[in-house]
């Protein structure tokens, strides 16, 4: 039974973003119906399908609530749809004002969905049951085109987004690639408030596209122009679900005889970073607003900064530092529990170099879920990004610098030079490099950047080296 206040659900996606598999994971749960693309301006549900619940086409036309009503009303238990940017935008206004209407929003890379959507117009094949059918091509990457579809896909879930926040409702994120966990799928159950569990993730509908991006198009060459130019990760205009930080100022530390603030970015180097700040006469700390302001007031010409590390090594040390030693022991159980970690007693070493690559590949999907605003959890600053945290520094105001570890010696000099002092010498090597090389490979390195996208992004990361 559905909890109390959802009646009925809507998948609110786009073509080629996994909506079908989505959906026939859904209708796999006792007590869930979803009825396909209901309001299509072309067809009721499926292609060729001109009738539902006894409402036509036409009479749909007229008035789509009758329809919206029957669904909900002669369905055992709860009931859905899937709606996209092209449906009838009558519907979309009910849906949202609805609060009794649960809310899915599945997303996919842009880049993706649109290739997969050239080659499914290409071959006419829009799904597949049985692999030895694939029809496979190669299509054109056409840049207007695909800015089109881009700008497409912002607009609507931006609608969706500020409708929601208007309204005071959430929804259940998800992307194309959670549609693989059956973890995940079953969160979703149990936001749609249902009994039923799966067991495994229905496996009817197969992958379609499972080359390499640029194997399938005529034209590879045209693509990195095409991103070049466009916001790929849509993080000026489309919705962000990780939670906002707040500024953090208490964590901000002074350098004692010089105009320097530090603002550290939590599981970074920030013990070398004090060290080398208390060089200039010591450190000051403990600020709140106030005192921090009163501080920029006494110090003309003063530069703030913060250091971004590797979205892989700094997830590592979080890993190490946080969860295998036993810090945060909540988050810790979670993994253990919900996730399968295997991992040592606290503070033990673990048995292999194996065993703590899959332990940490689990803690980078925790963090891709946990950045997502997909757990029950709070987001720990720790495994927070990195863009989120130095956006919350901005809250207050806006770092002067942000130094990439990987060129740390050179930015400090730039920030001594800056304000007219001697370059101290910078912090030496750190030893969390020679640990997440004992262990690195290239599953981590997708985990991290799923995790991680607007990090590697924002900040230009590329694969970490040593």
């Amino acid at each position: 039974m559905a909890a109390v206040g959802f009646n009925s659900f809507v998948i609110l996606a786009g073509m080629r973003t996994g909506s079908n598999f989505l959906e026939a994971n859904l209708n796999a749960l006792p007590g869930v119906t979803s009825y396909g693309e209901v309001f299509n301006p072309h067809f009721i549900g499926k292609k060729d399908t001109t009738e539902l619940f006894g409402v036509t086409l036409a009479e749909r036309e007229a008035n789509p609530m009758p329809l919206l009503r029957r669904l909900r009303s002669e369905t055992r238990g709860i009931a859905g749809f899937r709606f996209f940017h092209d449906h009838d935008p009558r519907v979309l206004d009910l849906v949202l004002d609805d609060v009794t209407c649960a809310k899915i929003i599945l997303t996919r890379n842009p880049v993706e969905s649109y290739v997969s959507l050239l080659a499914a117009r290409s071959t006419g094949q829009w799904k597949l049951t049985d692999a030895r059918r694939l029809k496979s091509t190669t299509v054109r990457f056409d840049p207007d085109g695909f800015a089109e579809h881009l700008a497409t896909a912002q607009d609507f879930h931006l609608r969706v987004l500020r409708r929601l926040q208007t309204t005071g409702q959430t929804a259940f994120i998800l992307d194309y690639e959670d549609l693989a966990s059956v973890e995940v799928l079953n969160g979703l159950a149990a936001f749609l408030g249902v009994e039923g569990r799966l067991k495994a993730v229905d496996d009817t509908l197969k992958k379609q596209n499972p080359e390499p991006l640029e194997s399938r198009l005529e034209n590879p060459e045209a693509l990195a122009p095409a991103l070049a130019r466009a916001d790929l990760f849509a993080m000026s205009r489309s919705p962000v679900f990780e939670p906002r930080r707040p500024a953090a100022v208490p964590t901000a530390v002074a350098a004692g005889e010089a105009p320097l603030l530090f603002f550290p970015v939590r599981s970074g180097p920030d013990a070398a970073l004090r060290n080398w700040l208390s060089g200039f006469g010591g450190l000051r700390e403990g600020f709140d607003q106030k005192t921090l302001r009163q501080w920029k007031r006494a110090h003309a010409g003063h530069r703030t900064f913060t250091v971004v590390r590797h979205p892989l090594l700094r997830a590592h040390v979080a890993f190490r530092e946080r969860i295998a030693s036993g810090q945060l022991a909540d988050h810790r159980r979670i993994l253990i529990r919900a996730y399968k970690a295997r991992l040592p007693e606290p503070g033990q070493p673990f048995p292999d170099a194996a065993a703590e690559r899959e332990a940490f590949r689990i803690f980078l999907h925790y963090c891709r879920l946990a950045t997502s605003g997909q757990t029950g959890q709070r987001v720990d600053p720790n495994w927070a990004s990195q863009t989120a945290i130095v956006q919350g520094f901005s809250a207050f105001h806006p770092p002067d610098l942000v130094i990439r570890e990987d060129r740390l010696a050179e930015g400090l000099a730039f920030l001594c030079n800056e304000i007219g002092l001697a370059t101290a010498p910078p912090p030496g090597p750190d030893a969390a490099a020679e640990a997440l090389a004992a262990i690195h490979d290239d599953s981590l390195e997708e985990a991290a950047e799923a995790a991680y996208g607007r990090d590697y992004v924002g900040f230009g990361f590329g694969r970490w080296r040593r």
